[in-house]
C-alpha cells in the first residue's frame, strides 16, 4: 500500500468518516520526526482518531516494534482498525477506552504521541511521566492555546528536557475556475520533549 519509509502518507490513502479526526499529513510528518523513532520501540498513540499517527509510527519502528493505539470513541477505534488492515500492518494493537485508565496497564513506552484527548491532555501528560522510559520522547499535538499553556506547565514541573515548541501552519492548493488558490488549515502547535 505505502512502499516508502519516509513519513507523510497522503491523507487520501486513509479511510475517513465524519466526526473522526485525522492528523493531516504535513503535521503528522513533523510529529513523527520529533519522536525520533527507531526499530523495536514501543509507542503509544493516545487519541488515535483515524489511526494515521499509529500507521506512520508502525512503519517507522518496523515489525519488531509495537504501537498501542487508544481512543475513547468506538468510531475512531473501528476506523483505526480498518486503516491498519488497509495498510496490512501487524504491529498495532487498538484499545477502546479512557486513556487515563488504559495507560496504567500498558508496558513502558519509548515514545508517546498525544492527540485528541477530549480535554484530558494535562492529566495524560502527567501519567506519561510514569509510562515513558528514561530518554523516551513525548510528542503532543495541540490546537487550543489553553492546552498549550497547561502542557508547558506540566512538562516544566515534571522536569522534561529538550522541550521544543513548533507551530505548523499549512496551506494546500485547490483548483478553481480561475486557477489555483491556497487554502489555509488551522495551525497546530507541536510540543516535543525528552524524559530525563
Amino acid at each position: 500500500m505505502w512502499e516508502y519509509k519516509t513519513p507523510g502518507i497522503p491523507d487520501n490513502y486513509f479511510d475517513r468518516v465524519d466526526n473522526v479526526p485525522i492528523t493531516k499529513e504535513e503535521v503528522r510528518t513533523v510529529q513523527i520526526s520529533k519522536a525520533r523513532l527507531k526499530p523495536n520501540q514501543v509507542v503509544y498513540d493516545i487519541g488515535c482518531g483515524s489511526g494515521s499517527i499509529s500507521i506512520e509510527a508502525a512503519i517507522q519502528i518496523g515489525s519488531s516494534g509495537k504501537v498501542l493505539s487508544i481512543d475513547y470513541d468506538e468510531n475512531a477505534v473501528e476506523l483505526t482498525k480498518k486503516n491498519i488492515k488497509k495498510f496490512d500492518l501487524n504491529n498495532i494493537s487498538v484499545i477502546l477506552g479512557n486513556a487515563k485508565e488504559k495507560m496504567q496497564n500498558l508496558e513502558i513506552a519509548d515514545a508517546i504521541f498525544i492527540g485528541g484527548t477530549g480535554g484530558d491532555t494535562r492529566e495524560i501528560v502527567e501519567i506519561s511521566q510514569d509510562k515513558l522510559k528514561s530518554g523516551g520522547r513525548i510528542v503532543i499535538g495541540i490546537i487550543l492555546i489553553e492546552t498549550l499553556y497547561s502542557v508547558l506547565q506540566v512538562l516544566d514541573n515534571l522536569q522534561f528536557k529538550s522541550v521544543d515548541i513548533t507551530q505548523v501552519t499549512i496551506s494546500k492548493s485547490k483548483k478553481t475556475r480561475m486557477g489555483t488558490m491556497m487554502l489555509a488549515r488551522n495551525p497546530v502547535t507541536i510540543i516535543s520533549a525528552t524524559k530525563i
